[in-house]
């Protein structure tokens, strides 16, 4: 059995994460099998757009539990395999947002720990009513520390910090009043509109898409004035763009744009 199945549908990417019977947990395999498509998915001018999903019953129920407790079995206690662990969870959910496609998370049933990390960390997310949301590793007592920074960085403080400390969870309703989703559907939708999102994505010009999309990520992280000085360069570059002038000039002339696409 494949722990991550990747199925292309011309400009789409939909990565499927394939181990239900462990709800689809961030095992050192799956985290492993996400890097690799990452570094494909980067590199590959086709795919203009990502879906991610979960086999089964959840999305994804964060890290795994049992092998976590395993790797406490070593001589330092864990330390080594635990920085391990979380430098390689990182690096998966950074990689997501480096991406040059956008990255879209299909969800259903829950997300929780460092599942809701990965709903935070995609660039989109849409989820069937009824799914639950949550950073609820302090029922355990452990702290969602890695998974609190995506999380912070999509909905308000206050609302994060109670579901850090409470380990309560939110429906799908909620979660899109707080910013962490873009829309919940009926569940027999969730596909179809998840689709829809992609094919609306994959039918914009790629090379606009991903320097829109590394400018966003940056601009967020300065201050206004840097912001726009920073995105006043990237504006002309993208005007510079053999294909932008192309739609420019299509759009002026009432016609389809003839775009490379690149």
């Amino acid at each position: 059995m494949t722990i991550l199945e990747r199925h292309d549908t011309g400009a789409i990417a939909h990565l499927k994460m394939n181990a239900p019977e462990r709800m689809n947990a961030l095992s050192d395999e799956m985290l492993a099998a996400l890097q690799d498509q990452i570094d494909a998915l980067r590199d590959d001018p086709t795919i203009r757009a990502v879906i991610l999903s979960g086999a089964g019953k959840a999305f994804c129920a964060g890290h795994d539990i049992k092998q976590m407790t395993a790797g406490r079995q070593n001589e330092d206690g864990g330390r080594a395999y635990f920085q391990s662990l979380f430098a390689r969870c990182t690096s998966v959910m950074m990689g997501l947002q480096s991406l040059p496609q956008p990255v879209i998370a299909q969800v259903h049933g829950i997300a929780t720990a460092a599942g809701c990390q990965l709903v935070a960390s995609c660039d989109l997310a849409i989820a069937a009513e009824g799914t639950r949301f949550g950073v609820n590793g302090v029922n355990i007592g452990l702290f969602c520390s890695t998974p609190m920074v995506a999380l912070s960085r999509n909905i308000p403080r206050k609302p994060a910090f109670e579901l850090l400390t409470t380990g309560h969870f939110v429906e799908a309703d909620r979660a899109v009043e707080l910013g962490l989703l873009n829309r919940a559907v009926p569940a027999d939708q969730l596909v179809d509109e998840t689709r829809h999102l992609a094919e609306t994505i994959a039918s914009k010009l790629g090379a606009a898409v991903k320097i829109g999309k590394q400018a966003f990520y940056e601009q967020l992280q300065m201050p206004m004035d840097q912001a726009y000085a920073y995105t006043s360069d990237v504006i002309v570059e993208n005007l510079l763009y053999r294909d932008t002038i192309e739609g420019m000039a299509a759009f002026v002339d009432k016609r389809k744009p003839d775009w490379d696409q690149g």
